[in-house]
């Protein structure tokens, strides 16, 4: 018993996870793939089949982002030394893809509808509906929204931006019902459903370009970076300086190195202390964060320096 309680304690609890986080998206979704379908049959309406073959579609695209999450949680083997965080990147770019299926998809129904005609039928069902599957999106959006955040998980983050375009889809579907029922006029469905195509294609170039941005190795926002040289520049005392920053993120684990300059006189030991010092500072401020430090020596140039080291303090020539 007592060996079992420490690993309880050990494990994240359920609504913490970005893994659990993943497993209700794709139970709420395919939910809301019943509910979408059901109520176009029954109505007959365009957008609401739009809806739900965007959910459709999210169904696949949480799916992947699923595996992305689940490979990207590995620990480095003797193949990926640096990890497997970039799965999660790939499930990304992957869902993105999806996501434009799905407005093309829905888009050519909805000029279709436009050329050929059509009429809707139980329009007050669908709206019911509608509203039912709006706030079903909206709840777990806003929970793996939160949780992606936490985690700082692409993948997740992909999922719930996905899910955020299909509650804005189920608004604009909801609208042109109300428009529909109190206007008579059908092909509002087919100009609703066009507009949700369009909200949908800008949800994948949203994703596809934060999911691409880690797969290229493009560097850190520039508040991280600052933070990253607020953090060195805090041991001003210990170091004469740094230079050759270079930062990057795989999934939401960053990478970091620098070169830092020091006194040549410090001792190993003294060096070693102060890059630990500034890997736990950075560590701090930036979470996920492998930090790699290259050690030079100065050149002398003491009266450019506040470094506090041996030569400034036993050498008269360089005093300032």
């Amino acid at each position: 018993m007592n060996d079992i309680i420490p690993e309880l304690k050990k494990r994240k609890p359920f609504y913490t996870s970005k893994e659990n986080a993943a497993k209700l998206s794709i139970v709420s979704i395919g939910l809301l793939i019943v509910i979408k379908v059901v109520a176009s049959v029954i109505t007959g309406s365009i957008s609401i089949r739009a809806d739900a073959i965007h959910s459709a579609i999210d169904l696949s695209g949480v799916l992947i982002g699923f595996i992305g999450i689940r490979i990207s949680g590995k620990p480095p083997d003797e193949r990926h030394t640096f990890g497997h965080e970039k799965a999660e990147n790939i499930s990304g770019v992957v869902v993105a893809g999806l996501i434009v299926i799905a407005a093309g998809i829905i888009a050519y129904e909805a000029i279709k509808r436009l050329v050929v005609g059509g009429t809707i039928e139980l329009v007050s069902i669908g709206i019911y509906i509608t509203i039912v599957a709006i706030v079903i999106n909206t709840i777990v959006y806003m929970y793996a929204s939160r949780i992606a955040n936490r985690t700082d998980s692409v993948a997740l983050e992909a999922t719930a931006r996905d899910m955020f375009a299909d509650a804005l889809s189920s608004s604009a579907v909801l609208i042109g019902l109300v428009l529909v029922r109190l206007t008579g006029i059908s092909m509002l469905d087919a100009i609703v459903a066009l507009f949700v195509a369009v909200l949908i294609a800008r949800t994948a170039y949203m994703v596809m370009n934060k999911s691409l941005s880690g797969l290229i190795d493009t560097r850190l926002p520039k508040n991280e970076e600052e933070s990253i040289r607020s953090c060195i520049m805090d041991r001003g005392d210990l170091i004469v300086g740094f230079h050759n920053l270079r930062t990057r993120k795989s999934g939401s684990q960053r990478f970091i190195d620098f070169h830092l300059i020091m006194p040549k006189h410090v001792s190993v030991d003294d060096a070693h202390n102060v890059c630990d010092q500034l890997e736990r500072d950075i560590a701090t401020r930036l979470i996920r964060s492998k930090v790699t430090i290259h050690i030079e020596p100065c050149v002398d140039e003491c009266n450019q320096c506040v470094a506090s080291c041996y030569s400034r303090k036993h050498d008269s020539q360089y005093r300032c």
